[in-house]
């Protein structure tokens, strides 16, 4: 019996020392476990929102030097090695990718803050609209409303193209909403902003940022009602002029750009981020791209400073360097081998403008300058459009006139005299003074300000292709698609058997992945065909 108690006292002071060892065990590893979490790195499976954000404000950017720019007719490519001036044949690019971001950036956030009270939720509603607004144009009609429900649905209903945009519409009156709270009662966090908040040249405050992005979502409004104009007068449920007016009406609860400081733009650097045509691929570019008839030729016959500022002079054409006939471009539609000929030998006796080298290829500014993704001076046409139309009144000329001179700012172009650096026949750099009154300028017969007429508005729109040049994406694009201004050339170079596409194709494995409603949308659309040249409800 003495054994047995004395057996028992042994166990349980070995169960004992078991428990105590476990207990101090489980914290030394709970403490190691703290000590060897980097607390700057996201725990798995919860990256903070603003990392997110900043792969999606990527992702809002077109980079010039690339097809937008080529198929805007902004410039050429005159070598086949180095691509074609031709229209796509086949399906688009689309950002349900970019969309699913959105909504892991909204739901971290919500994680987060607890509610969707917060400015990521704001900025994801504009997200959805800049995003489906961009897809609709290229295709037409889309999955939006059954959309991004992963395996919960994996053959949505498409949406017509009415209701995206009525459904866009919504959403970006939604951000403002939001935007306007946070930014009068505050908020919890926002980061991740590197177009406003985190910007190079001037970071702003969270809420100044947000006071940004505010404007950015009023003018983004317009902009889309302004590509609805087609639809102004049979879409009573959109209200597109009135939208229009009660915005531009009340800067107050619907602020929007007003100068070229609120830009919406993407800044490159000279440490890695270069701008795409830069000194670094000089040697690929400086014979093989040149500008385009529709925006170099047009600059040159308008006497506008900015084709000196975007080209080198055609010295084969036999003008002096500073004669606004020395600014030629080539027709996008012409066959390459043809216009590769009238580049001759280049910089001493080309035919057509080549890209201004001290602009675009300076050794010492491999930053060049910002893209746009959405402008001041874009909102001052969209505005000067809108009072030709009718839809709101005001003093058309002036916006007009707003609009030509930001454009001029951007590119460093003075009211007066301004120096242009060209390259010289010998390759040297050639600096010259150039008078170039504004007034002038705004007084030639064919920029002069027509009225609110057809005149008027091929004249708005004309400037708006000029300011969208190299930047916005495939705005200009649209804008000729829903306009027909400026002309753009077609030819054998542009292919499609020298007609200009009016849409891309939707992407093939909606075929095999959604079949049924890709054929719906397609025959109520395009009368069965996948066609790139029928016109979409809002074009027609």
């Amino acid at each position: 019996m003495a054994y047995k108690n004395l057996h028992m006292k042994s166990v349980q002071k070995f169960l004992f020392f078991l428990l105590a060892s476990a207990i101090l065990f489980a914290g030394c590893i709970k403490k190691f476990q703290d000590y060897s979490q980097n607390s700057n790195q996201p725990l798995p499976g919860k990256v903070p929102p603003g990392i997110i954000l900043k792969t999606i404000l990527n992702s809002m950017v077109v980079y010039p030097h690339g097809d937008a720019d080529k198929q805007c007719q902004f410039y050429c490519s005159n070598y086949t090695y180095y691509g074609t001036n031709e229209y796509w044949s086949g399906s688009a690019s689309l950002d349900y990718g970019v969309l699913n971001n959105v909504l892991a950036m909204e739901s971290e956030a919500r994680r987060a803050a607890g509610n969707d009270n917060n400015p990521y939720h704001a900025l994801g509603l504009f997200f959805r609209a800049f995003f489906f607004t961009d897809m609709t144009e290229k295709v037409g009609d889309l999955p939006v409303t059954a959309a991004l429900q992963g395996l919960g649905n994996i053959s949505p209903k498409y949406d017509s193209q009415h209701d995206i945009f009525k459904q866009t519409l919504l959403w970006l009156d939604s951000a403002n909403t939001l935007l306007a709270g946070f930014i009068q009662n505050g908020f919890l966090e926002f980061s991740g902003d590197f177009y406003y908040k985190e910007r190079l040249s001037n970071p702003l405050t969270a809420r100044d940022a947000l006071i940004e992005w505010q404007k950015v979502v009023n003018s983004y409004q317009l902009r889309v009602l302004i590509e609805l104009s087609k639809r102004a007068g049979d879409a009573a449920d959109l209200n597109i002029p009135s939208r229009f007016a009660t915005i531009y009406n009340n800067p107050t609860q619907y602020p929007i750009f007003t100068s070229d400081d609120d830009n919406l733009e993407y800044v490159y650097n000279n440490s890695f981020n270069y701008y795409p045509n830069n000194f670094t691929n000089l040697g690929n570019d400086q014979l093989r791209v040149n500008l385009a008839q529709t925006l170099e030729t047009t600059l040159g016959q308008l006497h506008d400073l900015r084709c000196m500022v975007l080209g080198e002079p055609a010295r084969g054409l036999g003008f002096a360097d500073t004669a606004y006939q020395s600014y030629v471009g080539a027709p996008s539609g012409m066959d390459l081998s043809t216009m590769a000929a009238l580049i001759n030998h280049g910089i001493v006796d080309a035919n057509l403008s080549l890209l201004n080298r001290n602009h675009f290829y300076n050794p010492s500014n491999l930053a060049g300058e910002p893209t746009y993704i959405l402008s001041y001076p874009e909102v001052c046409f969209c505005i000067a459009e809108a009072m030709n139309r009718g839809w709101i009144t005001g003093t058309t000329e002036t916006w007009y006139q707003n609009g030509v001179r930001a454009q001029f700012a951007f590119y460093g172009i003075v009211d007066g005299t301004n120096t242009v650096t060209l390259q010289g026949p010998a390759g040297n750099e050639i600096t010259y003074n150039v008078h170039f009154p504004f007034d002038a300028y705004f007084n030639q017969p064919a920029v002069k300000y027509a009225g609110d007429n057809a005149n008027g508005l091929s004249q708005i729109l004309l400037q708006k292709y000029l300011a969208y040049a190299r930047n916005s994406g495939y705005q200009a694009y649209y804008q000729w698609r829903r306009t027909g201004v400026p002309i753009f050339d077609a030819g054998p170079g542009t292919g499609d058997g020298g007609v200009i596409p009016k849409r891309w194709q939707y992407p093939s494995n909606e075929i095999t992945s959604n079949g049924a409603n890709y054929r719906a949308a397609i025959q109520s659309q395009y009368s069965g065909q996948d066609d790139i040249n029928a016109a979409m409800w809002l074009i027609k």
